[in-house]
């Protein structure tokens, strides 16, 4: 299988399955020199671990990463990173179904149809446990882009019910299991989802990504744009099925004096934006703002509810997704959207660089 691999001048490739005895990424394109260790990974691969709450799927995973190359005494080598994460909970026997019967909505007819053979135990390199690399590999490109570009994710939407942006709160990001700014609306999700979950079905959701402290510049014309790139990574992630940047079709509904992002001279000397419809990118280069990315995640199709099928045979059918599941899988696409954003930007800032010289 080819395709496993994104970026340009810094790229990574992800590899290994749900059920294989690991998985991990390799990162190329890492400048020399930047301090690195498993302690700067870590802690963003513990936010999207499984098992954290009654909420995400119950697979007991420590996530622990290990850096097999391209570190010496702390710091990179300019060689290709190399990070491991060991599997160690798999129940490849709650798949036997599976591999007989195709799951609506999932990728297992989609990967027969294309290689003839699928690996059914957790859905293989189609499952949301290989995002699990991505993390490992978006703290990478984190140390890359330096302490001047934030990046933070958070839940705006669950099973249709939306946060109200009056009670938007960052510090309540960090305070409930669903990443979400509205403690209000963290309440209702909670019994929204409590009850999709008992009754067998699940919910999906919208995550909303922003960078801060992206300088004007990143990015180019035409066919490099960044929000080009941004919704091709974003697009990437399993059960994304919508990707906006800034207003995103919402612009569709405005004139053009209520979309146009209206400047001002700043006291920098470089204009000041009165608004971020855009959502950071004009003309596929960054304009100094912050860049905003929205996506859609369609429920989990691994769920409990009968629903009607066919086998590999042809024959009609009837399947019950048994397993440990995510009812929500928007929840732990957050920071896999933030490993995303990162890879994506560190990649634009050192093609900038080789560029312009700065």
């Amino acid at each position: 299988m080819s395709h496993n691999s994104f970026g340009h001048l810094f790229r990574f490739t992800t590899w290994g399955e749900s059920h294989g005895p690991a998985l991990g990424a390799v990162v190329d394109g890492c400048p020399p020199g930047l301090v690195l260790s498993e302690a700067d990974i870590q802690p963003f691969l513990d936010k999207r671990r499984p098992g954290t709450s009654r909420f995400t799927t119950q697979r007991q995973e420590p996530d622990a990463v290990e850096i097999l190359s391209g570190v010496h005494e702390g710091r990179t080598t300019g060689t290709p990173i190399s990070l491991m994460i060991r599997n160690v909970d798999q129940r490849s026997k709650d798949y036997s179904e599976v591999a007989v019967k195709y799951r609506p909505g999932h990728a297992d007819y989609a990967y027969d149809a294309k290689y003839g053979f699928r690996d059914p135990r957790g859905g293989g390199r189609s499952s949301a446990r290989e995002t699990a690399a991505r993390v490992a590999a978006g703290a990478v490109a984190r140390v890359v882009l330096g302490p001047g570009v934030s990046i933070s994710a958070c839940l705006v939407e669950l099973g249709g019910d939306a946060i109200d942006r009056a009670n938007f709160d960052v510090a309540e990001i960090g305070r409930n299991p669903f990443f979400c700014p509205d403690a209000k609306a963290a309440a209702r999700w909670e019994a929204a989802l409590d009850a999709a979950r008992k009754s067998g079905s699940s919910l999906g959701a919208v995550v909303e990504v922003v960078a801060n402290g992206v300088p004007a510049g990143w990015g180019a014309p035409i066919y490099h744009k960044l929000d080009g790139q941004l919704a091709a990574a974003m697009m990437s992630i399993n059960a994304v099925k919508g990707v906006e940047i800034g207003d995103g079709f919402g612009a569709a509904k405005l004139r053009g004096e209520e979309n146009a992002d209206a400047m001002r001279p700043g006291p920098d000397g470089r204009p000041m934006f009165l608004a971020n419809h855009a959502g950071g990118v004009a003309g596929g280069i960054s304009t100094g703002q912050p860049v905003v990315v929205r996506l859609a995640l369609k429920p989990t199709s691994s769920i409990l509810t009968p629903v009607q099928t066919v086998t590999q045979g042809g024959e009609a059918a009837e399947i019950v997704t048994k397993g440990r599941h995510d009812p929500c899988v928007g929840i732990r696409a957050a920071p896999v959207a933030e490993a995303m954003m990162a890879l994506v930007l560190a990649d634009a800032m050192l093609m900038h660089r080789g560029q312009t010289g700065r």
